[in-house]
């Protein structure tokens, strides 16, 4: 027979082991707790550099489209010659072409270093095509005569060549002796076009602008 003393220290050393391995137990999760929380904070940390560098890519693609894409303006709208320039002064032209609509008759014009447009690249053909198609001698407002423009230049150190569709705006006007005068007002963006589809491009945008020709 167990004497009472024996009996409490038999239930001492029962509750002891059960509070060790209540311990035990709570070590064990608090271990998986840590665990847990070091795998959040890596992968928070992996989530936010991954972001970061998408954003970065993405702002690097938006800015590369940017620099590639090429818009012509105006800046001195003379009588007879338009200096152009790009919208951007981060690109610089490096050779450009024009090209004229096939019913005109006239040739195509080449730049190199000194972007312009000229009216003597245009401007006798233009009075037959106009005289054909007996338009009145006088304008009474901006007239637009289409080109497609391919234009070679860099960006970022790069070389990249744009085609585009422009109207160019002029005013004629007629004289007496001397037959018209063509003068220049500006140019226009219309669309950007592919190189090989450019001219069909020009050539039907000719014949919505001046039907019967």
């Amino acid at each position: 027979m167990q004497t009472q003393a024996q009996q409490r220290a038999e239930a001492r050393a029962v509750e002891s082991a059960a509070i060790r391995r209540r311990w035990i137990t709570l070590g064990e999760v608090l271990a998986v707790i840590a665990v847990i929380i070091s795998g959040l904070t890596l992968w928070n940390s992996w989530s936010e550099r991954s972001d970061s560098k998408a954003a970065q890519s993405a702002d690097a693609a938006r800015a590369s489209n940017r620099a590639a894409t090429l818009v012509l303006v105006a800046t001195d709208a003379g009588k007879h010659s338009l200096t152009l320039k790009t919208a951007s002064a981060e690109q610089s032209v490096q050779s450009q072409e024009i090209w004229f609509p096939t019913a005109l008759g006239a040739a195509s014009a080449q730049t190199t270093g000194e972007p312009r447009i000229e009216t003597d690249w245009f401007e006798r053909a233009l009075e037959k095509a106009r005289e054909a198609a007996k338009r009145p001698d006088n304008s009474r407002g901006d007239e637009r005569l289409p080109v497609a423009i391919v234009t070679r230049f860099l960006a970022d150190g790069e070389a990249h060549e744009d085609v585009a569709l422009y109207d160019i705006g002029y005013t004629i006007s007629g004289r007496l002796l001397g037959g018209h005068s063509v003068e220049l007002r500006g140019l226009s963006f219309v669309s950007r076009v592919k190189k090989g589809t450019a001219q069909a491009k020009l050539d039907a945008r000719w014949k919505a602008l001046f039907p019967g020709k």
